[in-house]
């Protein structure tokens, strides 16, 4: 790599590697929010426990169905959803998880007390409940209101707190490599669109620069400020390399990967170590959130010719990547640069 990672944000200080233990919990709540019943289909694919019974008990499995169909919240749980509005879409989710295949699969396996298939479905209920608030408002918990209600739910289902990481982590290979082969279609779809557009842009990028450079023609103003996210603040780049473009004084990048692709030789306008032209605007300001693993850092790489700022959105990838847009940080960091 050219620049031995300078537009990776923490590749320097992580050696290449990621720093797991820092974004653990975030990430995997990412995973959560996009499939609830995901740690519990993880639990069902583990081994039957042997437990000696005793006549008339009911075994761990049955122990835990019985929890689930007969769980009746709280008032101390029904006061913490009203003040986030949340009891409709909790109600909701309480439905959901008793008719899930993947509760049944995860009874099978739970061992006496079953703290550990609880606390997921505590982990679950919260995932769908606000997985499902996000589809109706623009609005989220924070990670503390979020982790208060897991662990109220836990506690009221019999769970023990235990790090999901770690339940995760003991989930074998095998298995993880068996969800993702059963759901490759699914994250061909969605989590791998954006390879698409790469590919898409770098066969057929004139025609998107083209229709850009039409788009600030038309924009009334005596200067212009392009404003691009993810692959467009690419085409932006790549267009005002290419050939100036006039009014255009300032370029502002979002998400974008536009160092990334310079870095490893695959930005279309420019090959390295060919320096930016003196027609490529002066002011360069790039923002990135190091939890979008779509965003790089520019300034390491395009030395000289661009700021960059750093932002939380808050959120796990992929959501980090779309999310720049409800930050009031990156629009206080474009007003400041804009003056």
């Amino acid at each position: 790599m050219l620049f031995n990672g300078a537009s990776i944000p923490g590749y320097a200080d992580s050696g290449g590697g990621t720093d797991e233990k820092a974004d653990e919990d975030i990430a995997l709540w990412g995973v959560l929010y996009t499939d609830p019943w995901y740690e519990l289909r993880l639990l069902g694919l583990g081994a039957v426990p042997m437990v000696r019974m005793v006549p008339g008990q009911l075994s761990p499995a049955e122990e835990f169905r019985a929890a689930i169909r007969s769980y009746t919240p709280s008032a101390e749980l029904l006061a913490l959803l009203a003040q986030h509005d949340l009891g409709g879409f909790f109600t909701d989710a309480l439905v959901a998880l008793r008719g899930a295949p993947e509760l049944e699969e995860a009874a099978r396996t739970a061992d006496t007390g079953g703290h550990e298939h609880r606390h997921a479905a505590a982990r679950a209920l919260t995932a769908h409940t606000l997985a499902a608030a996000a589809e109706c408002r623009d609005t989220a918990l924070t990670g503390l209101a979020r982790d208060a209600l897991a662990d109220q739910i836990s506690a009221e289902l019999g769970g023990q707190a235990r790090s999901l990481g770690q339940r995760l982590k003991r989930a074998g290979a095998h298995g993880l490599t068996w969800q993702v082969h059963r759901r490759r279609g699914s994250y061909t779809d969605h989590g791998f669109a954006f390879v698409a557009d790469i590919l898409r842009y770098q066969a057929r990028g004139d025609g998107v620069r083209s229709l850009l450079r039409r788009t600030i023609g038309d924009t009334p103003g005596d200067r212009v400020t392009v404003i691009g996210h993810s692959l467009g603040g690419v085409a932006a780049v790549d267009l005002l390399a290419l050939a100036p473009v006039s009014r255009v004084d300032q370029l502002i990048t979002v998400g974008s990967q536009a160092a990334f692709f310079y870095e490893t030789g695959a930005l279309v306008s420019r090959e390295h170590p060919a320096e930016l032209p003196p027609h490529f605007p002066e002011r360069w300001l790039n923002i990135y959130d190091p939890r979008d693993f779509l965003s790089y850092r520019a300034s390491g790489v395009f030395r000289g010719r661009v700021r960059d700022v750093r932002v939380d959105n808050g959120q796990p990838f992929p959501q980090a990547h779309s999310a720049y847009w409800d930050n009031k940080t990156v629009w206080d960091a474009v007003g400041t640069w804009l003056g």
